[in-house]
């Protein structure tokens, strides 16, 4: 059962390499070269040793001065030649490693930019950090220390035995005989640093993870004085991360030392059967000097055979998690054709039904019409399914049956990024990035002048806040808008809205933790806003939809009442009672 399971190992690594492989397509010559030259370097490699025993045995013996003097000349070319080729080896296949990334990158990155939002509510952004940074870079290590520097080892050391079997193969076994005791070595030393490089990997994407979603989080661990709890899972974490690392040290401290007993141990055997040889003239003091030194040849690319063999397959078992990535469906598998220079607006939904998962409904055939430019308002207690209403609107979710329609055509019809290029959304929770004003407003669309970007924020009333600012549109915002207050970054946020000009509104809890100075501008900007849209405001804060064309209720993702203001008070039911007790508690506080 187990030697099953290492074939189907062994046959997924290779499937793994050669998928890895095919990013080289590009690059196709400079992978060529990078192979002609470990050839090379495999052919020049015993070529010092065996023109120092020429030196020894034959100019050295023969006092041939000039000689001696030539072919010194001839080793200094040759390794000087050595030296290019090497650094050229070493620049293009390295150069070729981080090429090949560069371009997985960029696929990994477009794919997270286009996969379904329901990817995230399940990946930690921590783990896919590490698939695109760092099990990347573990990727890189296949082309720059892996499998072109495993063949180019391979070449030199068949090319060193093959020297020394033709010079003197009965010297090659005696030195060669204490081989089974370093492939053993190996062996033992491979299985202990890749069981470590494993944990290794795994505690990185675990420490990444949690330092990610803490230092997002880091004002609710504050406020909760839940630091001491926290760093005691940190150490947890960390020490995984430690003890993992440690194990891989330890393999290493051990491995090292006894290649070098072994190298000492086939040197001293050298020497021992060498000399009796020598001694009956059976070789020369030449032969001797130049096993010396092909021992030393042949053990330096062994020491690190065993090692690169780990780096080779860490970087295979990095590539199954970054195509784990790449070949992740979550994304839009239905995408329409119809890409609409303006649309009206019109919106219906006919019998939608829809589950984040599958059995727990939480909208339940719901269905209304909004013409174009009509505002609707959306209300109910919290879980009754309001948010989940506009995140399918402009397909962030997938529906499960029922039909949308926008201008009388089915949402999936329409070219998604078209679509969404006509539909504005003001969430509550306002994601600003790094950068200026002007930035997050254009979202680094450098095509819009700021003049434009100035006549949209004064038509919502804000310039003169934005002017206050310490540059102006320049000021640079820091992360997550973390220099701005809720109520500053809400403002920006409907600026960015207002720029595309979109026909379709969406005000998600937009006024909902917002002081009534801040309100005050809100509440002008929501009206300049919805002005000829069609316009769908979620609110707690009542207030905010007094004005709406039309106010439906709903609970546990059923629509249960609808109409306008006046005529849901009269009717005295749920947004009755909803918004008298929103009225009492205003006048309470």
């Amino acid at each position: 059962m187990s030697e099953q399971k290492d074939k189907k190992a062994k046959s997924m690594d290779l499937a793994l390499l050669r998928r890895l492989f095919t990013f080289t397509k590009p690059y196709r010559r400079t992978l060529y070269f990078a192979m002609t030259l470990s050839v090379v370097l495999a052919c020049i490699s015993p070529l010092r040793p065996y023109l120092i025993q020429m030196s020894v045995d034959k100019y050295i013996k023969g006092h041939m001065l000039q000689a001696l003097i030539n072919i010194s000349l001839v080793q200094l070319g040759i390794l000087l030649a050595e030296s290019a080729i090497r650094f050229l080896f070493m620049y293009r296949i390295n150069w070729l490693g981080q090429s090949v990334v560069n371009d997985i990158r960029k696929q990994v990155f477009k794919k997270v930019l286009h996969q379904n939002i329901s990817y995230y509510d399940n990946t930690a952004i921590g783990t896919l950090t590490t698939r695109t940074i760092n099990d990347l870079e573990s990727v890189n290590d296949v082309f720059s220390e892996g499998f072109i520097s495993i063949v180019a080892d391979i070449l030199t050391i068949i090319a060193i035995i093959t020297v020394m079997m033709v010079t003197d193969w009965r010297l090659t076994l005696v030195c060669l005989s204490v081989f089974p005791l370093l492939i053993l070595a190996t062996y033992i030393f491979k299985e202990s640093v890749n069981k470590s490089f494993h944990k290794v990997r795994n505690a990185v994407a675990a420490l990444n993870a949690f330092v990610q979603e803490h230092l997002t989080g880091m004002y609710v661990v504050q406020a909760f004085a839940a630091e001491q709890r926290e760093m005691a899972m940190f150490n947890k974490i960390n020490k995984d991360h430690r003890d993992a690392n440690i194990q891989s040290i330890f393999a290493y401290s051990v491995f090292f030392p006894v290649v070098e007993i072994i190298l000492a141990t086939s040197l001293g055997l050298l020497v021992w059967y060498g000399a009796s040889r020598m001694l009956h003239y059976g070789a020369s003091v030449g032969v001797i000097i130049a096993f010396v030194m092909y021992l030393n040849l042949l053990f330096r690319p062994l020491r690190m055979l065993a090692d690169k063999f780990n780096v080779l397959q860490m970087g295979v078992v990095a590539g199954e998690r970054v195509f784990k990535v790449l070949d992740s469906d979550e994304y839009q598998k239905v995408n329409g054709t119809i890409q609409p220079l303006a649309i009206k607006g019109d919106v219906a939904f006919n019998n939608v039904h829809f589950s984040y998962k599958p059995g727990t409904p939480v909208l339940k055939g719901i269905s209304f019409t909004l013409p174009a430019g009509k505002t609707m308002a959306v209300v109910g207690h919290t879980g009754a399914g309001k948010s989940s209403l506009i995140s399918i609107l402009n397909r962030q979710y997938e529906i499960e049956s029922g039909q949308i329609l926008i201008d009388g055509i089915n949402l999936h019809d329409y070219d998604i990024y078209s679509l969404r290029r006509h539909v504005g959304i003001v969430l509550q929770d306002v994601f600003l990035f790094s950068g200026t004003v002007y930035d997050n407003i254009t979202l680094r669309n450098e095509t819009i002048p700021v003049a434009r970007v100035e006549q949209v924020c004064r038509m919502l009333g804000i310039h003169e806040f934005i002017m206050r600012l310490p540059g102006g549109y320049l000021f640079n915002i820091m992360e997550r808008g973390s220099t701005l207050s809720q109520g500053q970054r809400q403002l920006l946020s409907f600026a960015r809205a207002l720029l595309y000009d979109p026909s379709i509104l969406i005000l998600d809890e937009a006024t909902s933790s917002v002081d009534s100075e801040s309100e005050q501008l809100i509440q002008h900007a929501i009206d300049t806003l919805i002005k000829g849209r069609t316009s769908i405001i979620i609110a707690h804060r009542l207030s905010t939809i007094r004005k709406a064309d039309e106010i439906i209720v709903m609970d546990h993702g059923n629509i249960i009442e609808r109409g306008d203001h006046n005529a849901l008070l009269r009717e005295g039911g749920a947004y009755y009672n909803l918004y008298t007790a929103v009225e009492k508690t205003a006048a309470e506080a």
